[in-house]
Parts: structure tokens; C-alpha cells; sequence
């Protein structure tokens, strides 16, 4: 079995006493709020476009299921103007026919206006599927860089250096930016979009 080192009770109070790693503690504080938060938008942007895309799909079969709709009515109609124009002039029947023609073209238009409507929405819905698509991979490399700023200010409270301190303040910069043009999109950066 393995020998393990306790450490030393005066080491571990000098450490904690020392004012340099009382700060890097702060900022490991700091970066693991950061971390949840990030955590936390690429969750949400992640399921905000799995459901959007869902929902997308959804409007684009219901719009099919119009479009076979209308071609139906559309072909019953075009049919019945074949059977007007083939009987001649039988008044009655004629008329009865017309009739039935004007129901299927009206039927047939509701269908066409019902099919704008439904395509404005799947597309409304495809677009919020884009803006989630958008945001995550921002989440993505924030979590990565405030991940790796942690693990540099432990490297910095360990050692005492103090490069990398300072590299991990930059990482984690750089992932609290990612983060909140993560939420904001206010601005694309090259290789993420």
C-alpha cells in the first residue's frame, strides 16, 4: 500500500495566511460562478434549440399535410370543370356542379392562406433554433478556457508563481467575455459562427 503524506498543520495555515494565496482562493470563487453561469446558458442553449428545431419540424409536416390538402381540393375541382365542360348543358346538373366547384376552390384557397401562416411560424421557429445555435458554441469555449483559468490559479496557490496567477486571470477573462456575448450575441467571432 502506498505511503500518504499528511501535510503539515503549520504549512497549511502559513498557506492560508499568505495574502497572495488568500486572492488566488478569492478568484477560484469568482471563476467557479462564472463556470455555473456558463454551465448554465449552454444548457439552456442547447435545449432552446433542440425544442426549436423540434417545433420547426412540427410546423413544416402540418404544412404538408395543408399542401396535400389543397392539392386535393385542387384536383377534385379541376376534374369537376372536366365533368361541366364534358356533360354540356344539363341546367341542373350543371349547376349542382359549379356549386360543388366553387366549394372545392374556396376550400382549396383557405388551405393556401392556412399554408403562409403555418410557414411564417416554422420559420420564426427555425430562426430561434439559429440564435440557440449561435450561443453555444460561446458556452462551449467559455466553460473550457474558465476550466483550464482554474486550474492555473490551483497551479499558482500550489507553487506561489505568479505567471500563473496571471494566466489564469487572462483565461478566465476571456471565458467571462465568451460567456456574456454568449447571452448577448454582441458580436461574432471568427471560428465560432
Amino acid at each position: 500500500m502506498a505511503d500518504v503524506e499528511v501535510p503539515d498543520p503549520k504549512e497549511a495555515e502559513e498557506k492560508g495566511s499568505d495574502p497572495f494565496t488568500r486572492q488566488i482562493a478569492l478568484c477560484v470563487a469568482v471563476y467557479a460562478v462564472a463556470l455555473a453561469v456558463t454551465a448554465l446558458g449552454g444548457s439552456n442553449a442547447g435545449k432552446d434549440m433542440v425544442m426549436a428545431q423540434q417545433k420547426a419540424s412540427n410546423q413544416w409536416a402540418y404544412y404538408q399535410a395543408k399542401v396535400v390538402r389543397e392539392n386535393m381540393y385542387v384536383l377534385a375541382a379541376e376534374n369537376l370543370e372536366l365533368e361541366i365542360e364534358e356533360a354540356g348543358d344539363k341546367s341542373k346538373t350543371k349547376e349542382l356542379r359549379e356549386k360543388k366547384l366553387a366549394n372545392y376552390r374556396k376550400k382549396a384557397e383557405g388551405y393556401k392562406q392556412e399554408k403562409e401562416e403555418i410557414m411564417a411560424e416554422a420559420r420564426k421557429l427555425e430562426d430561434e433554433r439559429d440564435v440557440a445555435t449561435r450561443r453555444d458554441p460561446y458556452f462551449d469555449y467559455a466553460e473550457i478556457l474558465l476550466q483550464i483559468a482554474i486550474v492555473f490559479a490551483s497551479v499558482a496557490m500550489l507553487s506561489g508563481k505568479r505567471w500563473a496567477f496571471s494566466t489564469s486571470l487572462v483565461l478566465a477573462g476571456l471565458g467571462l467575455l465568451l460567456c456574456v456575448n454568449g447571452y448577448g450575441l454582441f458580436l461574432k467571432v471568427p471560428g465560432l459562427e
